[in-house]
């Protein structure tokens, strides 16, 4: 007679008791309150640093961008004078249709055109050729010895040039010299864009 006995019971795992609030059982998800309030202090103190030079950057690069600008225009008018075998005028501009009178601030935008008779004003006679407008802003560019038109002859020159050079300047508030540009303008019809401390650069 063969005796059958039952299976062995299974043995029980171990449990282990870990104290309330730790182990597996318990995972941490997010950040807590002053995690977040200390992560959103150093993002404002970065910001907050940050902000100024940005600003300052982008007023640099619209500076220079505006005086190249004006350079390549002038030098087109030189061009255009010596093709045509006739005068040109560049003059500070606001509508695009005339010449802001006996002004020297050309930060709101310039004209260049055929000027027929070297008025460095124009007249019904006149062809527009170009009408660059700018956003001034605080933006401010100056020429100086009274000059409110460059008139280039068909030689290429620059006719009746009060000084050698004739300097306009370009400079934005709270940015520093080294962010001011001067465009300098010979007889000869030259225009060179220099930084402050070349020239008459200030």
């Amino acid at each position: 007679m063969i005796a059958i006995f039952p299976p062995p019971a299974p043995r029980a795992r171990p449990q282990h008791i870990f104290p309330q609030g730790s182990g597996p059982a318990r995972q941490r998800h997010g950040f807590t309150l002053v995690e977040l309030l200390v992560a959103m202090g150093v993002a404002a103190i970065i910001l907050t640093a940050a902000v100024p030079s940005f600003s300052s950057s982008a007023a640099s690069y619209r500076i220079l961008n505006e005086a190249n600008g004006l350079a390549r225009d002038l030098q087109f008018a030189r061009s255009e004078a010596i093709k045509r075998g006739q005068a040109v005028s560049v003059c500070p501009s606001t509508d695009g249709a005339s010449c802001l009178a006996n002004s020297t601030a050309w930060q709101g935008g310039w004209l260049v055109f055929y000027d027929s008779n070297g008025s460095g004003i124009v007249t019904a006679s006149d062809t527009i050729l170009r009408w660059q407008a700018q956003n001034p802003g605080t933006v401010t560019f100056l020429a100086d010895n009274n000059v409110s038109v460059v008139t280039f002859n068909r030689q290429g020159a620059i006719s009746a040039l009060p000084a050698n050079p004739v300097t306009l300047t370009l400079h934005a508030p709270n940015t520093g010299s080294g962010a001011t540009r001067c465009l300098a303008l010979t007889p000869s019809g030259r225009a060179s864009v220099e930084t402050a401390g070349i020239g008459n650069c200030t």
